[in-house]
């Protein structure tokens, strides 16, 4: 847009997680998403229709805060994912949604055999 509206523009946390859900389904090396509370110990893939369950938002001060909680697929190299992962949902974030970023957190939570 070559024009400025003046105004305040406010992002829900949810539409956040579905931008960061979308990238991080985007990445190579990423079979999954899971719930962060895996009380069984056992990582569940989720459905696409639930990748924001896989994501959580905070905000800080400094910024959105973002935690993923990832499956990856056996063979490939877990900092390799993890890497592109946070390259690929910062810029996501940056260029989509103009949020500053604090701090991005990848937990491997499995790998899958396929």
């Amino acid at each position: 847009m070559a024009e400025m509206i003046p105004g305040d523009l406010h992002v829900s946390n949810d539409v956040l997680a579905d931008v960061v859900g979308n990238a991080a389904m985007e990445c190579y090396g990423v079979v999954g998403m899971t719930a962060p509370n895996a009380a069984d110990g056992i990582a569940k893939i989720l459905p696409a229709s639930r990748l924001r369950r896989g994501v959580t938002v905070t905000q800080t001060p400094e910024g959105v805060r973002v935690d993923l909680y990832i499956v990856v697929e056996y063979g490939i190299p877990v900092s390799t994912v993890t890497r592109n992962l946070t390259d690929a949902v910062r810029f996501a974030l940056t260029e989509y949604t103009r949020i500053p970023l604090a701090d991005i957190e990848v937990h491997v939570q499995g790998i899958k055999v396929k």
